[in-house]
Parts: C-alpha cells; sequence; structure tokens
C-alpha cells in the first residue's frame, strides 16, 4: 500500500476496533506502515488475526485482539492487555459499527395499504433490533473510549478517530437506527474533544460517503453487475459522479493524527463524500 503521506508514528500504540472488517483492517495497516506498533480489536478474532497477520508479513507490528466493545469488562481487559503488549494506547480509532436488518424498513416511503401488506413498514420494526444497532454504533464508541481515553490522559500528543457517515448529515432512507446512530457519533465527537480538551487529548471523525467493497458489493449491484436501483440514486447525488475507493480515507486520517499539520484541529467530523453532503440535488 502507498501512503498518500508521510506521518512519522513511531512510538505510537494504536488501538482500532472492528479490525476484522475491510475499512477497519485498512486503517490498522496504514497505521502499522507508519511505525505504529497496532491492536487490532474485533469480536470476529479470526478475521482479526488474519489481518494482523496481513501486516506482520508486510513488516509491521500487530496484533489481534477478541473484545466485545459492547461489553465494558471485555473493553478493559483488552486495554490492560494491549497496555502489557505494547505499552499505553496513542491513537485510538473507533471502527466497530453496523446496521441490522430487523432495524431497517423494505421501502423508502409509507403508503397506504402498507399495514396490511406482507412489507416491514416503520411500524414493524423490532425494538430490540434498533437497540442493537443504536448501542453497536453509539456505546460501541463510548464504551472502548472508557477503556482506553484512560491510558492517555494527560500524555500530549493523543488521538480518538470516531468513525461517522453521511446519513449523519442527512438520514439515509429506509435505515433510521443507524442514520440517528451515527448523527449521534458526531455529535459524541464534539463532546469528547471538549471534554478532553484539557488533558492533551483531541477528537475528531471522518464521515465516509459511499464506498464500493466486497461488504456491500451484492447490495450496490446485481448479479450481472449492472447497478442496483439505490446505486443509481447514490450516484446521481454524488456530484463526482462515483464511489470513493476505500483507500481515499487514508489521507485524511493520517492528517488528523500529524501533531504537526493538525495539533489545533479538534471537534470535526470531516466528510469524504465525493460532494454528496454538499449537493441539493438541483
Amino acid at each position: 500500500m502507498k501512503l498518500p503521506i508521510n506521518v512519522d508514528l513511531k512510538g505510537k500504540v494504536a488501538v482500532v476496533t472492528g479490525a476484522g472488517g475491510v475499512l477497519c483492517s485498512q486503517f490498522a495497516e496504514v497505521l502499522a506502515l507508519s511505525g505504529a506498533k497496532v491492536a487490532l480489536l474485533d469480536i470476529n478474532e479470526e478475521a482479526a488475526t488474519k489481518n494482523a497477520e496481513a501486516i506482520n508479513a508486510l513488516g509491521g507490528v500487530a496484533k489481534a485482539y477478541k473484545c466485545n466493545v459492547l461489553d465494558k469488562v471485555s473493553c478493559m481487559e483488552v486495554a490492560e492487555a494491549v497496555k502489557a503488549d505494547f505499552g499505553p494506547c496513542d491513537i485510538l480509532i473507533n471502527g466497530a459499527g453496523g446496521n441490522n436488518p430487523k432495524a431497517t424498513t423494505d421501502k423508502e416511503y409509507f403508503e397506504v395499504g402498507d399495514l396490511e401488506a406482507d412489507t416491514k413498514s416503520f411500524f414493524d420494526l423490532d425494538a430490540s433490533g434498533v437497540e442493537f444497532v443504536f448501542n453497536l454504533n453509539f456505546l460501541g464508541t463510548l464504551i472502548p473510549t472508557q477503556a482506553f481515553a484512560a491510558q492517555m490522559v494527560g500524555r500530549e500528543g493523543c488521538n480518538i478517530i470516531n468513525i461517522s457517515s453521511m446519513n449523519a448529515y442527512c438520514p439515509l432512507t429506509k435505515i433510521p437506527a443507524y442514520s440517528g446512530a451515527k448523527a449521534a457519533i458526531s455529535n459524541f465527537t464534539q463532546w469528547l474533544a471538549v471534554h478532553f480538551s484539557k488533558v492533551g487529548i483531541r477528537c475528531n471523525a471522518i464521515a465516509p460517503g459511499f464506498f464500493a467493497t466486497a461488504q456491500n458489493e451484492k447490495l450496490l449491484f446485481n448479479a450481472d453487475g449492472t447497478p442496483t436501483a439505490r446505486t443509481g440514486k447514490i450516484i446521481a447525488a454524488t456530484p463526482m459522479g462515483r464511489f470513493g475507493k476505500s483507500e481515499e480515507l487514508n489521507g485524511t486520517l493520517l492528517f488528523l493524527l500529524n501533531e504537526e499539520a493538525a495539533s489545533f484541529i479538534t471537534g470535526v467530523v470531516i466528510p469524504i463524500d465525493g460532494g454528496f453532503s454538499a449537493y441539493s440535488g438541483v
């Protein structure tokens, strides 16, 4: 992987939650290639281990840890394990999150007759599914921050990067719980930035737009490779006229972690979206 900018993270300990996934494993690799020792956390230990081994094969320093971001005891135990293995945490990337079908409507617009029809409308959303999505995204950021920010307090040059989303700015149809949870992440990022401003911790977030990855390609493209109707809407509302490439997130991540370039930046959420958040549709 070619790094878009050079940031010296030698001597830094970085923790990435959700590191069994595509984007967060990439973030972990970027941090390792910049010199950091990286802890990859995921409830799927096998996936995290595979990604850590790939980083080590490239000459980086990485180790996987099984962690449930919704369990404070699990997070605290992993925080102590990372500290024993690498030292206290300097960088926390809160990447764990996601949606659930139980918190998703079948249709974009409610229509008369949907209550009787065989369709999942707003009125059929499962409360436990909504709770799971909100907890995974919001508490799944708050609890790891409690565990690892405690190691940052009073040490200069520490950073927390949260992962927000385009739907934090404007809710996407069909996914009210996920949209609400990501809006909460953007708000929480600002709250953390203020709360930790006196003790050496900067807190910012990136808000990815629409990126085509192996994890979501079946939602975006039909079996024959043609775009789905939802893909057509996304591209039409993205002024740059395409999906983002995952590596296009790396520059912003490294910029925010650069103490020379971004030392006075805290409490911001940066859209990486090809202009989606700026476009009114007309």
